[in-house]
């Protein structure tokens, strides 16, 4: 019997609502179902190591520097207060013992979650394959993301 797929595409960089992302694509995995994760625009930071600049030209190494990736700089949607908003929120998942977003992208590698990076976002923005962790499966294109959507029983756009 085939598994049910659920594809969800992560593009906010949001810790609340990466955390919403992983929640439901390693509940989805629990229960059976085949899951894949594709992380596109401000959803990259979620895996990207912390560097301080990448990129290939001088707008691409601002911009990064500006948006700089790891999974433990994520901002609230709200009330991100200048980053007490976030060390809050770590604080309360801690002692509710919910997995951090770093717990949860290396959760989802052990129970077979998919992780994809968009090839074109990865592109203008300059990034190379060593500014991405190493729970990173894979890169494609939108293309792919839509082949697997038409496929899937369920499709996110987070």
């Amino acid at each position: 019997m085939e598994k049910n797929k659920f594809n969800i595409i992560v593009f906010s960089g949001d810790m609340d609502k990466v955390l919403a992302a992983f929640i439901l694509a390693t509940t989805a995995a629990s229960m059976g179902m085949e899951v894949k994760m594709f992380f596109t625009f401000w959803g990259l930071n979620v895996l990207r190591k912390k560097k301080l600049t990448s990129g290939k030209n001088i707008l691409q190494k601002m911009m990064n520097f500006l948006n700089k990736g790891g999974s433990d700089r994520l901002p609230l949607s709200k009330f991100n207060m200048m980053g007490m908003g976030p060390a809050m929120m770590k604080i309360m998942m801690k002692q509710s013992k919910v997995p951090s977003i770093d717990e949860f992208v290396k959760m989802s590698k052990k129970m077979g979650i998919k992780m994809v990076a968009c090839t074109t976002t990865f592109s203008f923005m300059g990034f190379d394959k060593d500014d991405f962790v190493e729970e990173l499966d894979s890169f494609s294109g939108a293309a792919t993301y839509l082949s697997d959507a038409i496929e899937g029983k369920i499709s996110y756009f987070i």
